[in-house]
């Protein structure tokens, strides 16, 4: 079983079939990655179009097995036939019916007709080897498209952690500078600080509410993508687990890239289509080699019933002599279709090594963001004391407590950054060397 078929079991055991949006997700539930995952691999349409192309790559290698077994057909037919007379004959008795006076009669017949390919020099194996190489890339593509869609689950369910996150320092923000605004009046009533104090808070606060405003909203957009991404536009309110956190992922760039190569999809879909090219060459090829065919039929035809029968059984054979080059160029066409899809690999598999890189380059990148921010929180953190403590002690001034907030939340926001990012390098290297 592939890992595709996993995922659609696993779809079914935990999504109802023919369920809803509300009945799938409800109303104020936690939603964890990996039912997220499930859901879609079940209802994304762009999964639902490739099972139908897979059935679609069935159903033409059924077709192309025809060729295998006899083609019988039953006819029956019936005519009045209306024999032509010259203007100058002469009707001596209108009511004599003999054969060659007759000027119209009953024609019936009926016939079973069987025909089988007898020798075709393998051109029907050739075309059940194409059709069963397409099937196979069809259900590469399939794993391709799943793919594709689970690492946009991925990465939209981190993106509404990274926006939620984000939203919450914003929160913490408005807070803190709500606080130093209230202290900045305390001192400016009883003499302290200055008016200018007062003013700077408030206009400090003023800011902090916008960036919440926008956090918000970014968050609300990065839920739409979610709903989206699973396939359900229209799903309700729900919760999602926060598994945002920093978990070490271990893996050398060199198994990274043997992974890819041997597990990708989209480069497995690529080499069934071109030993389907190679086939179609091969195919293409016997068009200058003759067929045998043998036919056998039973008929029964007359006037009147009962009707005679008669029975025939033969053979033919058909030697292409001359075609106008048909053969000649469909030949040339095969050929020049493999050379396209050799051409493609190349560039599939440079395109998979680079992909690779990029996401062991950004997961390395990411996990040392990750330590340096958490050093960079601890000392914003640190630093927004000192500075709180300072203006409370009457030495420090709001300029400095404001740079400081500042800080804290721009430590803590590429903090939640570097975190998403990990996240996010982790599916794409799981999506760059075929895993899931």
């Amino acid at each position: 079983m592939n890992k595709t078929a996993i995922w659609v079991l696993l779809a079914a055991l935990l999504i109802p079939c023919g369920a809803g949006a509300d009945e799938i997700i409800k109303k104020g539930e936690l939603l964890t990655l990996e039912r997220a995952v499930a859901i879609a691999s079940a209802r994304h349409p762009n999964i639902t179009a490739a099972r139908s192309s897979v059935d679609a790559a069935q159903s033409r290698v059924g077709q192309a097995r025809a060729g295998y077994y006899p083609q019988i057909d039953l006819t029956a037919g019936y005519s009045r036939i209306k024999q032509s007379t010259s203007s100058n004959t002469q009707i001596v008795d209108p009511d004599l019916t003999t054969g060659s006076a007759r000027s119209s009669f009953d024609q019936y017949s009926g016939s079973l007709a069987l025909r089988q390919t007898l020798f075709d020099f393998g051109k029907t194996k050739a075309q059940v080897d194409i059709q069963g190489f397409n099937l196979e890339a069809s259900r590469d593509d399939l794993s391709g498209i799943t793919d594709f869609v689970v690492f946009n689950v991925k990465q939209s369910y981190f993106s509404v952690l990274k926006a939620k996150r984000t939203r919450d320092v914003a929160e913490e923000t408005v807070s803190q500078f709500v606080k130093h605004l209230d202290q900045a009046k305390g001192f400016f009533e009883v003499g302290t600080k200055p008016k200018f104090d007062v003013t700077k808070a408030e206009v400090d606060l003023s800011n902090a509410r916008l960036n919440l405003i926008k956090a918000e909203n970014s968050r609300r957009v990065a839920l739409a993508s979610l709903n989206n991404a699973l396939g359900l536009p229209e799903a309700p309110e729900y919760l999602i687990e926060d598994n945002l956190s920093f978990q070490k992922y271990t893996i050398t760039y060199e198994d990274a890239l043997e992974k890819a190569y041997k597990n990708r999809p989209d480069l497995t879909a690529l080499l069934s289509r071109k030993a389907a090219a190679e086939k179609a060459v091969i195919l293409a090829e016997k068009g200058y080699y003759p067929f045998l065919t043998g036919t056998a039929a039973y008929t029964r035809s007359g006037e009147s019933f009962p009707l005679n029968n008669g029975w025939n059984v033969g053979a033919a054979v058909s030697f292409p002599i001359f075609s106008g080059f048909l053969t000649k160029n469909q030949v040339e066409e095969a050929k020049a279709n493999l050379n396209t899809i050799r051409a493609n690999e190349e560039t599939l598999r440079q395109n998979i090594l680079l992909e690779v890189k990029q996401a062991y380059l950004g997961l390395a990148e990411a996990e040392e963001r990750i330590a340096n921010a958490e050093l960079t929180v601890r000392q914003a953190t640190e630093n927004l004391e000192i500075a709180n403590g300072r203006y409370a002690a009457g030495v420090g001034n709001p300029i400095e407590v404001a740079d400081a907030e500042v800080s804290l939340s721009n430590a803590k926001t590429e903090h939640i950054g570097a975190l998403y990012d990990y996240r996010v390098s982790r599916a794409s290297i799981e999506k760059a060397t075929g895993q899931r």
